[in-house]
């Protein structure tokens, strides 16, 4: 599998809340840094010839306004939580300029919420304007979308499955408390790594950002990238300062090019 060159682009960074949360007074949601205002987890991975996003927020619409992105060749999933999955009908927006179905990946487990969330797109007698999808299984193999290389990656949220992504040196890991030592043999030599550090405080089924830290040095990935940032872990700013040499707190609007 070939991997061209790639250009990544932070279209979220914030937690299932989003930063600022609905009515909280606490002073990160307050904050005027720019920095500290996060929507919902995403990335958009493109290539001189592909585009594709892993996942729809809440915030899609609002994430591909702001990051004009005129063509998307097709939607990855992580898995089926509705901070990731809920902005799904707005590809249909695509499928209009476009005139073709958007090829949507994603494991089985995701699919049938797809299929139960939005059972309008699958219905026998289609009302017009509707998303118009094409879903593709995906499990462990690595695949294609356009000429960007996919590798999965399988992480634990909890006891949910969870699918992580290798783009060549890159690779990207949310909703996750555990990884496998199989698995991270698949993450092993990559040049930059996503990883969610939700707080400092110990979590159900996410890293603390301690644990994301140590999960870094144990892979020996020289730059590191946390995301799906809740506001309880404080200040960008502050935090961002106290980090060790090649880890930063991702922020909405980061590009990446590789």
């Amino acid at each position: 599998m070939s991997y061209p060159s790639l250009k990544i682009t932070f279209l979220g960074t914030g937690t299932s809340t989003g930063v600022p949360m609905i009515a909280c007074p606490c002073a990160i949601c307050a904050s005027l840094d720019k920095k500290d205002k996060r929507l919902r987890s995403s990335i958009l991975v493109q290539s001189p010839t592909t585009t594709l996003v892993v996942d729809t927020t809440p915030d899609f619409r609002c994430q591909m306004l702001r990051a004009n992105v005129r063509t998307l060749d097709g939607v990855v999933f992580t898995h089926p939580h509705k901070d990731h999955l809920a902005g799904l009908d707005d590809v249909r927006a695509y499928n209009y300029f476009q005139q073709q179905p958007m090829n949507v990946y994603a494991n089985e487990m995701t699919q049938e919420t797809i299929v139960r969330e939005f059972p309008y797109v699958f219905a026998e007698m289609k009302y017009p304007g509707i998303p118009d999808i094409r879903l593709n299984r995906i499990e462990s193999d690595p695949f294609t979308v356009g000429d960007i290389g996919v590798r999965p990656i399988l992480v634990w949220h909890l006891q949910m499955p969870v699918l992580g992504f290798r783009f060549g040196d890159f690779t990207y890991i949310t909703d996750a408390n555990r990884i496998e030592e199989e698995e991270k043999e698949k993450i092993r030599g990559s040049e930059v790594i996503v990883l969610n550090a939700l707080r400092h405080e110990k979590h159900i089924s996410h890293y603390t950002l301690q644990e994301a830290i140590d999960l870094v040095r144990e892979l020996e990935i020289p730059r590191a990238y946390f995301t799906h940032i809740s506001h309880q872990l404080g200040f960008h700013a502050e935090v961002n300062h106290s980090l060790p040499e090649g880890m930063e707190l991702a922020y909405d609007g980061l590009v990446i090019e590789l």
